[in-house]
């Protein structure tokens, strides 16, 4: 079980990381970091969108431009 929890928090090399220092995996992990952060940031605006029922159609045009907008954006961090 303690092998099996090492092996989990051990952290896991990337392509291209072996040539690189220490800092720059800090710096490399610490960006993957963030752009997790608000892949889930936008995610739950995503979810908050999706739940709102409206029936004005100012309301809905305005929700439908804000999911849109986050979709692209989840998008271009993928």
């Amino acid at each position: 079980m303690e092998e099996q929890i090492a092996n989990a928090t051990e952290k896991p090399v990337r392509a291209g990381e072996a040539s690189m220092s220490e800092q720059e995996r800090r710096i490399a992990a610490e960006k993957r970091a963030a752009t997790e952060r608000r892949k889930q940031a936008l995610t739950l605006q995503r979810e908050n969108i999706l739940s709102q029922r409206t029936s004005n159609p100012g309301r809905r045009a305005a929700l439908e431009s804000a999911l849109s907008e986050i979709e692209s954006q989840l998008a271009a961090l993928d």
